[in-house]
């Protein structure tokens, strides 16, 4: 389900474009929810800026839409 909260922390997963990559790319990561449609991205563990480009960096404030791809609905940041 899109921008299902996780309970145990209250965040969300959320997709960000991954830019430089040559193609259209998305990573998940978790976002805190902050507003009705505003969330502040959190770091992936292993997030390296130098080895990845997110098109709205953590700790961004950022709206997100819904979309769906193969019969599931996901979250994707599309504006800070």
């Amino acid at each position: 389900m899109a921008g299902h909260t996780n309970d145990t922390d209250g965040t969300v997963a959320i997709y960000v474009r991954l830019l430089g990559e040559g193609t259209t790319v998305s990573r998940p990561t978790q976002a805190e929810r902050i507003g009705s449609d505003l969330f502040k991205l959190i770091a992936t563990p292993n997030y390296d800026p130098e080895d990845e480009r997110w098109e709205f960096p953590p700790e961004s404030i950022v709206g997100a839409e819904t979309f769906e791809r193969d019969g599931k609905k996901y979250l994707l940041a599309v504006k800070p």
